[in-house]
Parts: C-alpha cells; structure tokens; sequence
C-alpha cells in the first residue's frame, strides 16, 4: 500500500494571472463549447489558452495520437503553464498516455483536471509521478448540467487548499447504494469503464487500503455488472477500505434490476463501507473531487470529504 503522506505529489495551487492550457487527450470539441469554459476560467483570473491541437479532429478523436499527446508534452514542460484543463472526455487517453514525458511532470507538478476519459490519464499521472488530480468537469462547459454550483466545486479544488466534502443526494439513482461504516484512505478511480479498461496495464493502481471512486454514464445494469465482477475476478478490489459511488447517468434499460441493485449486490458483500448518491460523475449538478489524496467516507453522515489535491 502506498502512503499518501509520504508518496502524493501535490502542485501548487492555482493563483489569478496563472496561464492554464486547454488540451484535448481524448475525443473532440469546438471553440464554441469551450467558449464558455474560457469565459469561467477567466472570470476566476486564470489565463485560458487552447493548445495548439485543442480543436483538432480526426473521426472520433480530437486528431492524432502524436499531437494530443505533444499537447500534453507541451504542456507539462512550458513553465509559463501552472495548470492543465481538459476540455472533455470521450475516448483516446489511453493511446497516448505511455508517450507523457514523466520527468517533465515530475520536474514541474501541474494540477490535472478531467474526468471520464481522462481518468486513463489520471491513473497514467499517478502511476509515473505520484500526482494528485482534479477529478471535475472540463472546458467545454454546458451551464444546463454543471451550473454555478458546479462552477464554485471546481474553483474551490483549483484555487482554494481547503479540503472538499462531496454530501450523498436522495435524488440521485446511486443513493440507495450503502454499505453501514467509516473508512479512510487515498481516494483513487473516477470513470468504471476505464478503471476496467485498467486492468492488465501498468496504469491500474495499487488499490489496498484506497477508497475507490466509481460513476459512469449510458452503461446498462448488466454492463455494470460486467465490469465490477472482472475487477472482483481480476482480484483488483482485494483490501479496499471503501467504496465511494457518484452518478451512474442514464443507465437504466428495459429490465427490472436497477444500477442501485447491481451496485448493492456487486459492493455490498466486499466488507467495506460504501456511500451511494455522490453528485460525482456525468450527471447534473456534478460536482469536484481531487484524487490521489487522502479521504474519508462516513455513511452515517452521508459525506466524502478529500484532502486538496493542490498545495
């Protein structure tokens, strides 16, 4: 198990005048969805600047796997960057992910913000250089699921070190999932499909004594279920301390089982205590939580509360 004391790597906190890089690792955007992603950033004082291959397209991707991944080079070794903001998701981190220059990483921390896709290159980040990151919505901002709620979660973990308490939701799908019991440990995971897309890497991590984070999106209950019981099988859930549940969106199909009664029975028996109904995910309202630090879970008080991935 790794200390999260002694082993996180935390960069420094993101100030007004910081210039932060839009990249896009993974599928493509437009200017005009990002649009409103620059407009936040700038009102917080941060300096939005698209990457050169921000708008790139090539089919399902947001171009080649050599410029999204010179975009992330470029980023992680320009000084004038203090932050790197992913515009969205979708899918192709994973194809870029073993050409990040590590050293340069580990030379100059910058805090990383995505989620979905990008939890492939979280999990790349971490497994090269300890980074802490900022599991959030990205640049390509849509006011109608991530309203100002949403906008002041994300400038608290950019620009603020105070820790972050995520409050479970009786409205969401999730909540119903929970496992009674406190736990505490580094809080890994993000999007279950790349945590399962993990296994077998090198970029899956160590999760003995971690809590694990789990949302995803458009995944029917049985694929959900197909997905934890290989993470069962492949023994990747063996030792965790906790089971932290965000938003499983738009999941539901023509049967009656309910993601809420995969998740209780695919959780419920591993030993440890589990928290549905986080506003984590690609749900509305979502909220932002760093990753790769500590946290605590605590049924009773329904709360996810995670130490500052920035410094």
């Amino acid at each position: 198990m790794i200390s999260e004391e002694r082993a996180t790597v935390r960069p420094p906190v993101l100030r007004p005048g910081d210039t932060v890089l839009l990249v896009s690792p993974s599928g493509p955007t437009s200017p005009e969805r990002v649009a409103r992603g620059m407009e936040l950033l700038t009102g917080w004082g941060l300096r939005p600047v698209p990457a050169p291959n921000a708008y790139a397209r090539r089919g399902y991707l947001a171009g080649g796997d050599e410029v999204r991944a010179a975009d992330l080079n470029a980023a992680f070794a320009d000084p004038r960057v203090r932050g790197v903001i992913c515009t969205r998701g979708g899918y192709g981190a994973q194809r870029v992910v073993d050409a990040i220059d590590m050293d340069a990483v580990r030379r100059d921390p910058k805090v990383v913000a995505g989620f979905s896709d990008i939890t492939a290159l979280q999990f790349a980040l971490w497994r090269g250089a300890r980074l802490a990151g900022v599991h959030g919505p990205g640049a390509a901002w849509r006011d109608e699921r991530t309203p100002l709620r949403s906008a002041e979660s994300l400038h608290a973990a950019l620009m603020t070190t105070e820790p972050v308490t995520v409050t479970a939701v009786p409205g969401e799908d999730t909540f119903p999932v929970r496992v009674p019991g406190r736990a505490t440990g580094t809080l890994l995971g993000g999007n279950l499909c790349m945590i399962t897309a993990s296994i077998g890497t090198p970029d899956l991590p160590d999760l003995t004594g971690a809590v694990l984070l789990i949302e995803d999106v458009q995944e029917p209950p049985y694929k959900v279920d197909r997905m934890l019981t290989q993470l069962r099988r492949a023994g990747a859930l063996d030792g965790l301390a906790g089971v932290a549940v965000g938003q499983f969106t738009d999941c539901a199909d023509g049967w009656e089982t309910t993601i809420a009664d995969v998740l209780t029975e695919r959780l419920g028996d591993l030993g440890v205590p589990v928290l549905g109904g986080l506003p984590i995910g690609h749900g509305p309202n979502q909220l932002t939580v760093p990753v790769g630090t500590r946290a605590t879970l605590d049924t009773e008080t329904a709360t996810l509360t995670v130490q500052p991935a920035v410094t």
